[in-house]
């Protein structure tokens, strides 16, 4: 949804779609671009694999993320604060 800079990190908001995993989130990303000709806008979706050090997150929460340093083959993120809980 939203994507912020902070120096060279950026913070983006998405949807908590997996949780399956310990200390590690499935995060979906939503954003809105427009086709280079056309002009119509179109949602993309794309996936994070998130650190969550507390276990803190269910699917279904909207989160802050903010990028970081490698933390294994996939994650590249750490949760910043929950915003909203499912449900």
């Amino acid at each position: 949804m939203a994507e912020v800079k902070t120096g060279s990190r950026r913070i983006l908001t998405g949807t908590v779609i997996s949780s399956a995993m310990d200390k590690t989130v499935v995060v979906e990303v939503v954003s809105l671009k427009a086709h280079p000709v056309y002009r119509k806008r179109y949602r993309t979706t794309k996936k994070y694999y998130v650190h969550d050090e507390e276990n803190q997150c269910n699917p279904g929460d909207k989160i802050t993320i903010s990028e970081t340093r490698p933390l294994s083959k996939t994650k590249r993120w750490r949760v910043l604060d929950v915003v909203e809980r499912a449900r």
